[in-house]
């Protein structure tokens, strides 16, 4: 079999999207131990602010988290929603005995689509799409207690240990009845999601995606796991306080934090058709898998799948002007992706680069599409977010965002999501295009020369 010609898109890579079929951002919502809402979010991450860890009350020897200890949907929907105490009525019997995934999804999906402004009937070409994959480990872990003791376990639990529990409240909550899918992949789920997302938008299956990824909980055995295979930071790291470390010389792993991200895509017909401006075109996208079983990175696959979704959106790794990482703060992991990064973007102006992990944590399932909240954030603030704990770069050539947040051009963006058992996911989204001006009166030609024809 032949390769592929030069430039053309990978194998295995969508065709291109029939005119108007082209995917936009619409909406971004976000909750988490930062802040309730995207805005809020974007604005903490400029800021500088990263999320409390070490609580006071947190018992000797425990896990460095971020919590969302306390989450009320009750309060939140009161206090965020614009139908705020509406829904709220509605959320004690919806989500009676939910997990935290289930209640922290539903909610950000209310959001989302609230900000969207999407119309009553949406669901008619509408979709759900759910980054998840053991979210709810914490609750299940609860239940197996419950039923170890003999007082368990809940006969609801027969639907709330399902990640499923949170696409049958979403839909409930919104009166969507239409396709709807769970997208499995580890910390790549959010990227994968989105990625599908677009694809079903480009390929005409719908005009309208919203995209849910859950605050995920870990049990005590997932934490403990992570924490002695070396991926987790350590507890008592410091007695300031746990951070995280991406690309730094002392990172020494994540910091895991709970939070749930949202976003809608439709296709640019649909939402200019109901004159909603796009916040990002998704132009992008791609998964590669390193063909292996295991914890262990592998800077050719990122490398991959870095350049197929540049290859899908017609760019050059040369266009692009700013990386949101993957970087948790895993000695391995960053170092690996440092390669990739360096391997794809050798030309002699990188582009820019931070990993939101550095003030948010990791949200794990979520964190592909809270860093793509992020990335929206940055694009339409003109500023990429610091990384207050980033004093010696594992290369200092890569082009890294340090303490300070930095001015930014609005240009081609790039967003990563890997996982273990080797699945790699990248988006790249883009500034949208400036609305068009009004024609306005004439003004005569002006003859330019051939050498102003050229610039």
């Amino acid at each position: 079999m032949s390769a592929p010609p030069t430039g053309s898109p990978p194998t295995g890579s969508p065709p291109a999207p029939a005119p108007g079929r082209t995917a936009v951002i619409t909406a971004t919502a976000a909750i988490t131990p930062l802040a309730d809402t995207a805005e809020e979010f974007g604005a903490a991450l400029l800021a500088g602010r990263h999320v409390p860890a070490d609580p006071p009350d947190a018992p000797a020897g425990a896990a460095p988290a971020a919590m969302l200890n306390g989450f009320d949907p009750l309060r939140w929907a009161a206090d965020t929603l614009p139908d705020g105490p509406a829904t709220a009525r509605r959320l004690p019997r919806l989500l009676r005995g939910a997990s935290l995934p289930t209640a922290t999804g539903t909610c950000v999906a209310a959001r989302v689509v609230a900000d969207a402004g999407l119309p009553r009937d949406w669901d008619a070409r509408g979709a759900l799409v759910l980054a998840g994959g053991g979210l709810g480990l914490a609750h299940q872990a609860e239940e197996h207690a419950r039923t170890a003791s003999g007082r368990g376990p809940l006969p609801s639990y027969a639907l709330t240990h399902q990640d499923a529990d949170v696409l049958g409240a979403a839909s409930e909550l919104l009166g969507a009845r239409a396709e709807g899918w769970t997208v499995g992949g580890a910390s790549a789920a959010g990227t994968l999601a989105l990625a599908l997302a677009a694809r079903t938008i480009e390929a005409g299956w719908a005009d309208h995606c919203v995209v849910i990824a859950p605050a995920a909980e870990l049990s005590a055995a997932e934490i403990a796991a992570y924490r002695r295979s070396g991926a987790m930071v350590p507890a008592a790291q410091q007695s300031g306080g746990t951070v995280c470390r991406p690309f730094d010389a002392a990172r020494s792993g994540f910091l895991y934090a709970q939070s749930a991200a949202a976003v809608v895509v439709e296709s640019a017909a649909a939402a200019a058709g109901r004159g909603r401006p796009a916040l990002a075109v998704v132009a992008g996208h791609a998964q590669r898998l390193d063909g292996v079983r295991g914890t262990g990175p592998d800077a050719p696959g990122q490398a991959a799948v870095m350049r197929a979704a540049l290859s899908v959106a017609g760019l050059e790794p040369a266009d692009i002007g700013y990386v949101n990482a993957h970087a948790t703060g895993s000695v391995l992991g960053d170092a690996t992706e440092a390669r990739a990064l360096r391997t794809v973007f050798d030309g002699p102006s990188p582009p820019r680069v931070n990993s939101t992990k550095a003030l948010a944590g990791h949200a794990l399932t979520a964190a592909g599409l809270l860093g793509v909240v992020a990335t929206v954030a940055q694009l339409r603030a003109g500023r990429l977010h610091p990384m207050p704990h980033l004093s010696e770069p594992v290369d200092p050539e890569l082009g890294l965002v340090g303490p300070v947040a930095e001015p930014f051009v609005p240009a081609p963006a790039l967003a990563t999501g890997y996982a273990f058992g080797g699945m790699n996911a990248a988006v790249v989204l883009t500034p949208p295009a400036p609305p068009a001006r009004s024609a306005g009166p004439a003004r005569p030609s002006t003859p330019r020369t051939p050498s102003e024809e050229q610039t």
